[in-house]
């Protein structure tokens, strides 16, 4: 154990291998910082080849200690008042205040009196711990298995099978048959002209003498009608004829027929043409949603 003259201080092994044990004769008194003062160490070495040694250090730097305290180590022998006296002469001559001693050898024993009186922590496992612990070395022991027996070791998720388990199933495919459309013709149909459709048809105009209109749906002319309309071609007779002015060269409706007489007087009014027992019956606009046709209302 030496002596380090350094302002930060030096560290010190408690205990030495054989053969680097020093005698007691070669051993050097310590000082060293010590948290806000210094550390003085005289334990393994007579008292007063101890203190002359710390005089002839504090002399070849006089005054680079002064005004710090310093703690006196001293080993298993306290020394008496005389020799502290004398120790506390020798620090003050290089400006050093002695505020406390100690004993190397009470340092190990309070280690172990600390240790011996901190309170043991006794770790106990909640159930669900226990139950992670079991599922823990239940899948090491499954990866061991399959380890031996050239297996991988973490089984891959068949994703795709998974997702096609998972998968919502599909409606199967009906065939719909698409509903009868309508044809709009915009402008006037003149004699030679016709218009066919599979549903209704609609003309925006006139339709003269000579042209022909056949839808297997129902027939609206926004216009005049003066030529062949035939509604409900394919044998719908709940099918319908509409015109704002009403004067078919033949007015047909499903299987039934009406031709214009030339009796009939204009009447310049929207009208609508529909088939009541087995006839073709006209009758003005306002006036069909007071009419009954074969139980239903038109």
């Amino acid at each position: 154990m030496g002596c380090v003259w350094t302002p930060a201080g030096v560290g010190v092994a408690w205990d030495q291998p054989e053969a680097n044990r020093e005698e007691p004769g070669d051993r050097m008194t310590l000082l060293r910082g010590k948290g806000m003062g210094l550390e003085v160490v005289l334990a393994g070495r007579e008292f007063g080849e101890a203190i002359e040694e710390l005089a002839a250090r504090l002399a070849e730097r006089p005054g680079f200690y002064r005004g710090t305290s310093a703690t006196a180590v001293f080993g298993e022998s306290i020394p008496d008042a005389e020799q502290l006296e004398r120790l506390r002469a020798v620090l003050a001559e290089g400006g050093i205040e002695l505020s406390g001693t100690g004993s190397v050898a009470a340092a190990p024993a309070d280690l172990e009196r600390r240790r011996a009186m901190r309170p043991r922590r006794e770790v106990v496992l909640s159930d669900s711990a226990r139950s992670l612990v079991a599922d823990f070395a239940g899948a090491r022991a499954d990866i061991a298995a399959r380890r031996k027996r050239g297996e991988e070791s973490v089984r891959k998720a068949d994703l795709a099978a998974r997702a096609a388990a998972t998968a919502p199933v599909a409606p199967a495919l009906t065939v719909v048959e698409p509903g009868p459309s309508t044809l709009y013709h915009v402008g006037t149909l003149r004699g030679g002209q016709a218009l066919a459709q599979v549903g209704n048809i609609v003309v925006i105009g006139d339709v003269n003498p000579g042209a022909e209109l056949i839808a297997s749906g129902d027939i609206v002319v926004f216009g005049r009608l003066g030529g062949t309309a035939h509604a409900g071609a394919q044998g719908d007779e709940s099918a319908r004829v509409y015109a704002l002015d009403l004067a078919p060269t033949q007015l047909r409706i499903a299987t039934c027929i009406a031709s214009e007489s030339g009796t009939r007087p204009p009447t310049m009014r929207p009208e609508g043409a529909f088939v009541r027992d087995g006839r073709i019956v006209v009758a003005a606009m306002e006036d069909l949603p007071h009419i009954v046709v074969q139980g239903a209302q038109l």
